[in-house]
Order: structure tokens, then sequence, then C-alpha cells
């Protein structure tokens, strides 16, 4: 062997950045929703249908189901998994809107399918509890107004919960913020979703995504509940978990970045009087 080749053998070889296809991207999104619903509609539907765990369980397991569905898409889009994130994402830091309906609509059927299996794992539980399909169930894969909640009184919410969402998103992902670790940022987010469905759970079960809520809702219609697209008062309810969290998801975004992120020092400034938390 000559040294030539010896010294090329020995050399470490180049890294090669593959940035992701739009295709790539797409089957990321539509994995990590996925995820997210097999956990969050598969805890519901052992907890209505399956008769096993409460309200607590359900909170952990919908945080769960987030933080795991960031670990899978996050390296590859930053895991949006929310239209509503998606769009306050183009509206307020820069992101394609040419990817926006191809991101949504891969959002919308990870949570479709997701939902399927749960449907088809859970059917027996499902059918003994509820052989007609109607409202007692229902809930396992779409939500509903509370008890003495009106529709609007629901949609307010769902604009609030996801204002909430939207608004910690941004601050924990900010580099210029106080982010968390990459690798940590996944469960913190998982925590700010258990966060506000033990605060904001109860007058509208908090889907605060649309493709989380609609993907299942329609799973649901196709598989005998007919009545999927009302509330149990008859009045249509299917679009207020889609528009409100929407509308919720541009309030938290505008706020944020009136309230904090125009405020921020750059990155090379010196540290501000008074500050409490410092690096060390």
């Amino acid at each position: 062997m000559s040294h030539s080749s010896s010294t090329e053998s020995a050399a470490p070889a180049a890294t090669i950045r593959r940035k992701p296809t739009l295709a790539g991207e797409l089957l990321a999104e539509f994995a990590g929703t996925a995820i997210l619903i097999l956990f969050g509609v598969g805890v519901v539907a052992q907890v209505v249908a399956g008769k096993n765990g409460g309200a607590d369980s359900i909170h952990w397991a919908w945080g769960l189901g987030v933080t795991f569905g960031i670990y899978v898409a996050g390296r590859t889009t930053g895991a949006h998994l929310n239209p509503a994130v998606t769009i306050a994402l183009a509206v307020f830091q820069g992101f394609s809107w040419k990817k926006v309906l191809p991101y949504s609509v891969a959002q919308f059927l990870g949570a479709f399918v997701a939902a399927l299996l749960v449907r088809w794992v859970y059917a027996g539980p499902i059918d003994a509890l509820d052989p007609g399909h109607t409202y007692t169930s229902q809930g396992i894969f779409s939500t509903l107004p509370g008890a003495d909640v009106s529709v609007g009184g629901a949609f307010l919410d769902q604009v609030l919960g996801t204002a909430i969402l939207v608004f910690l998103i941004f601050a924990v992902s900010q580099a210029k913020a106080m982010p968390p670790g990459a690798n940590l940022a996944p469960f913190i987010v998982g925590l700010i979703v258990v966060g506000i469905g033990m605060a904001w759970g109860s007058n509208a079960g908090y889907a605060i995504n649309p493709a989380r809520d609609f993907g299942p809702r329609l799973a649901s219609f196709v598989t005998g509940y007919s009545t999927a697209m009302r509330e149990p008062g008859g009045a249509f309810y299917f679009w207020v978990p889609i528009v409100a969290p929407i509308l919720g998801g541009l309030i938290g975004g505008a706020l944020y970045k009136v309230l904090v992120e125009r405020h921020l020092p750059d990155e090379d400034a010196p540290e501000p009087e008074g500050r409490v938390l410092t690096e060390d």
C-alpha cells in the first residue's frame, strides 16, 4: 500500500448534510401527528370504553403524545403537528407559506389514520359501551362542549387555550429567549399541553389543534358515528375546533411578538440589570 493511499484512507470522510425533501417533511409531520393521536385518543378510549384510568391519565398521555411526536418529527420539520402552529409560524416566524397547506394536510392524515387504528383496536369495548355509536363514546375521538357550555363559550375556550399554547411554544423555541436544550424542548412542550389540559380541559376538551380534532372526528364519522359533526344540542360543531385554534394561535403569536420578542436583547448584548436567571 502506497503512502498516499494510506494517508487517504486515514483521512476522515466528509460529512454530507442532506436537506430533507418536502416529501420527507410531510412524512415526518404525518408520523409525528399519528404518534400524538395514538397516545391521546388511545388513552381516552381506555378511560371511557375500557374504564381504566381518569382525567389525570388523559392529561398526561396527551402531553406524552406531544412529547414523543416532537421527538419523531423534530429533527426534520421542527414538529409542528398542528395547523394552528404551522399558520402562526408562517405569519410570525417566516415559515414558508407554500408549505402551510401540505403540512396541514399531512397532520390531518396522520391524525385520521391513527384514530382509525384506535377505533379498530378498541372496537369491542366501544361497541359494548355504546352499540349505537352516540355521544356517549363520541368524546373518545373528538371534542365536545361540556355541560352548560355553549358553542360560543367553547369557541372562546379554544381561542384562549391555543393562544396560550402558541405563546409558550414561541417562548421555549426562540434561540435568544431562554429555550431549553434541544433534547429537553419536546418534554417542555408536552408539559405545556398537560398544563393546558389540567387548567382548561373541562369546557371543550382542549383540542387546541384542528388536525387533532377533525382527523379523529372524520374517522369516527366514517366508522358509524352519524352525529360526529354536531354537538349534543344538534348544532354543527366540527368547525369550532378548526377555526378557534387558528384564531387563537394568531392571537398567541401576536401577543408574544408584542409583549416579549420585540424586547428581547440581542445575543451579544450585556445582561440586563436585575435579571434573576443567569447562565453560568
